[in-house]
């Protein structure tokens, strides 16, 4: 569906602070006016329209507008300096460019500096992108083709990666999207749904997800910025049924004092699906402890290349894995050589679809990197992981951070969900860094949490907590501390900032 099929007057985005609300007349009226503006300057199916922007309700006009018009969307970081967000404009080959004013109206404009091909410009708060709907048209054209995200990468394993899709066939008012008929039916979306978004709409599946939850007649409840008591505030204050997380925020809500945690109503929440990156088995079992069973987990990447899902009653049965596939593609766990491994074996995750689901925008050898080396049409995003009997995926890291000390394999994800539960640990990365007899060692680097001394008798104390939970050549050598880690706002760790010179070349 799309958001002229429901009430007018209910409303499909409100802002968590309940200042601002979008109706879904209003959405549909004003994605209609921006795409015929779009129109009006040239751009057509399978043009670029680039978006710099915070959580404003008014992306979602954007994204509709795109939508029905067959164009690429490319949501740009707004957390990026002026160049690096120069550069995606620049890749994406855009024809327009919507910048949010105000906050970041400084660093749109350094952007259009940057990007002077890109000739036309809009402001949500110069005015010019209100003028530009006023004076375009809210008549519904005959034909509304399908368009599409084109998003980068978050680059936390070097610089970003454009990853473009096919455009889909079809009308947006007779053809549901992918993602509406995946996860309608499995998360039960529908109009009483109230979603909350604490994560910022430039990802892949925050964008997505709250189109899907405009797709089905719900309300998408917005943060500007995930704050763990906002959140818990958030829910209970929009009785929130339907929700997204990554594992990060779970932690930092766990963190919580008690009583601040036991202040919020959360009995409303049906469904928290998360994904991103893998939760720490103990992190999950708390959350379901806190809010009973229902996390739903899902591992996809931004390529969507494929797809695995787990219920709750699934996971505590298998805890630790991140489900089954087969909806989109099936499974398959490859060595170095790409030849298939048997369940219990550790490689590298490949989805098998009937034909290459993406590319990578400007660089087909990035898109053959991804790409099995006898089977094109089976791609990988450099996940490592098992598959046990039944099938169910385990993820085990990423084989950029593999750490290769003495020979053995050591996956650093295994070692960090160890630590962030230390009371002690606010945040925490683990890395390889170069050592003479090893070829390299393992180092912790971790925020201390508040009230925690850093220095060496938490040092000790932290290595300590580690040789007595895993195998000693897990143990790191050294911890480091540091003031705090370089994430993304959505929690992934941008982990290419702290690995060392050598890392990076081997």
């Amino acid at each position: 569906m799309y958001p002229g099929a429901y009430d007018r007057a209910r409303p499909a985005v409100v802002t968590a602070d309940g200042n601002t609300t979008l109706s879904y007349g209003e959405l549909e009226d004003n994605s209609l006016r921006l795409a015929d503006h779009l129109r009006v300057q040239g751009l057509r199916r399978g043009d670029h329209l680039a978006l710099l922007s915070d959580n404003d309700p008014r992306v979602m006009e954007v994204y509709w507008a795109a939508l029905r018009s067959g164009l690429y969307l490319t949501a740009v970081n707004h957390h990026l300096t002026a160049e690096e967000a120069a550069y995606i404009v620049r890749d994406c080959g855009a024809a327009a460019l919507i910048v949010a004013d105000g906050t970041l109206g400084e660093l749109g404009s350094r952007v259009t500096e940057l990007v002077p091909e890109v000739t036309h410009r809009l402001g949500f708060g110069d005015g010019t992108y209100d003028a530009a709907l006023a004076a375009a048209s809210a008549e519904p054209p005959a034909i509304q083709p399908r368009g599409a995200d084109m998003l980068y990468s978050s680059g936390t394993t070097g610089r970003p990666k454009g990853i473009e899709p096919a455009l889909p066939e079809g009308d947006i008012r007779t053809d549901p999207s992918t993602y509406q008929l995946l996860f309608q039916p499995m998360y039960g979306f529908d109009e009483d749904t109230v979603y909350l978004c604490p994560a910022p709409l430039y990802h892949a599946a925050p964008l997505r997800f709250c189109g899907t939850i405009i797709a089905t007649g719900g309300t998408v409840v917005l943060m500007n910025s995930f704050d763990a008591q906002g959140a818990l505030a958030a829910i209970e204050r929009h009785r929130v049924t339907h929700s997204q997380w990554v594992p990060t925020m779970f932690v930092r809500m766990l963190k919580l004092p008690d009583a601040v945690r036991a202040r919020y109503d959360t009995s409303s929440m049906k469904v928290a699906i998360h994904a991103a990156a893998p939760c720490p088995v103990e992190v999950k079992r708390r959350m379901m402890e806190w809010w009973g069973p229902v996390l739903y987990e899902y591992y996809a990447a931004t390529e969507g290349n494929g797809i695995t899902f787990i219920g709750p009653q699934e996971w505590l049965r298998k805890p630790g894995s991140v489900g089954r596939a087969g909806i989109l593609g099936e499974l398959r766990v490859c060595d170095e050589a790409g030849k298939v491994l048997p369940p219990g074996e550790t490689g590298v995750v490949y989805f098998e679809r009937d034909a290459l689901p993406f590319r990578y925008h400007h660089d087909e050898d990035r898109t053959r990197e991804a790409q099995h080396p006898e089977h094109p049409h089976w791609t990988t995003t450099g996940d490592i992981g098992h598959v046990d009997e039944d099938g169910y995926l385990f993820l085990t890291d990423r084989k950029a951070f593999m750490i290769i000390s003495g020979g053995v394999n050591i996956y650093p994800q295994e070692v960090e969900d160890c630590l962030v539960l230390h009371p002690a640990v606010a945040d925490v990365a683990v890395i390889g860094v170069p050592d003479e007899e090893m070829g390299e060692s393992v180092r912790a680097v971790v925020q201390a949490a508040e009230g925690s001394t850093p220095g060496r008798e938490l040092e000790h104390e932290l290595i300590a907590y580690v040789r007595d939970r895993m195998a000693h050549y897990k143990v790191p050598r050294e911890v480091e501390f540091v003031p705090g880690l370089p994430r993304t706002p959505t929690g992934k760790l941008a982990k290419g900032k702290l690995r060392s010179p050598a890392q990076g070349a081997r």
